[in-house]
């Protein structure tokens, strides 16, 4: 693996790690009414995004690899 994919791969679950605090003691209903709530979850979920996108190498065990 290279030395970005690892970074990348930390990016990804520094936010994913982010988003569950920043949800806990949240409900659905708290998205419609708490912008800010919404806001850090969306960016969170594009740093996992981003990230997962420019990870270059395939794992060909994982089910959903394209590569």
């Amino acid at each position: 693996m290279r030395r970005n994919d690892r970074i990348r791969l930390q990016h990804m679950l520094d936010a994913a790690r982010e988003a569950i605090e920043f949800a806990q003691n949240s409900r659905r209903q708290d998205l419609d009414s708490d912008r800010k709530l919404t806001l850090a979850l969306v960016k969170d979920i594009e740093i996992i995004g981003e990230a997962a996108y420019r990870i270059t190498e395939p794992d060909s065990s994982l089910p959903y690899s394209t590569r």
